[in-house]
């Protein structure tokens, strides 16, 4: 038998009551880092044409970065006889990563239509899943139907929906993201009362 897996005797036990031992400690960087996040939504919030510009911008960088890698990779095993497909990827991620860069409007727009084609199909998905006869289908039918309706909005806005769209998907998440580790924080902070 594996002693690893094991605790020793006198050890705290594994699970719940040693996660939450783990997280008195740190509250008030949770709260911290919490209230950070709830910060940047609002100011993503705010300004969510910039958002969308920086986050097409990063992206850029991350795809430029990743082909170089991958060309690395590549000639480092070019003996595996797969060096035709990693070139390639390798070549399409820079060049698409050049291409956010210089234009990273032109890349929103494209995201922006990807992201409305597919809320509208996953909503159309969803909806047609509550059909089913399975119990709590009225809760995948109101996500499925307004999922399809987030869709067809972005789809009816586009290409003015483009300039906005990410940079406020971006927010709201920040938004929810930080508000759920203040929540976390002062859980933990009761916890350790």
């Amino acid at each position: 038998m594996d002693d690893t897996l094991t605790p020793p005797p006198g050890s705290p036990l594994p699970g719940p009551l040693n996660l939450s031992h783990e997280l008195r400690r740190p509250w008030k960087w949770l709260l911290a880092v919490g209230i950070l996040l709830v910060i940047l939504g609002l100011i993503a919030l705010a300004d969510s044409f910039a958002v969308t510009v920086a986050s097409m911008l990063f992206f850029g960088w991350v795809l430029v970065i990743a082909g170089i890698v991958q060309a690395v990779q590549a000639f480092r095993h070019r003996q595996s006889g797969h060096l035709l497909l990693h070139t390639l990827n390798a070549v399409l991620s820079f060049v698409v990563g050049l291409l956010l860069l210089g234009n990273p409007l032109a890349g929103a727009l494209v995201a922006t239509l990807l992201l409305a084609a597919y809320f509208t199909v996953a909503g159309i998905f969803r909806i047609v899943a509550a059909t089913a006869h399975i119990e709590g289908r009225a809760w995948i039918l109101l996500s499925g139907i307004i999922t399809l309706l987030l869709g067809i909005l972005i789809w009816l806005h586009w290409p003015s929906s483009a300039l906005w769209i990410i940079g406020m998907f971006i927010g709201i998440d920040l938004l929810f993201s930080g508000w759920s580790q203040i929540m976390l924080a002062l859980v933990v902070r009761r916890i350790a009362a």
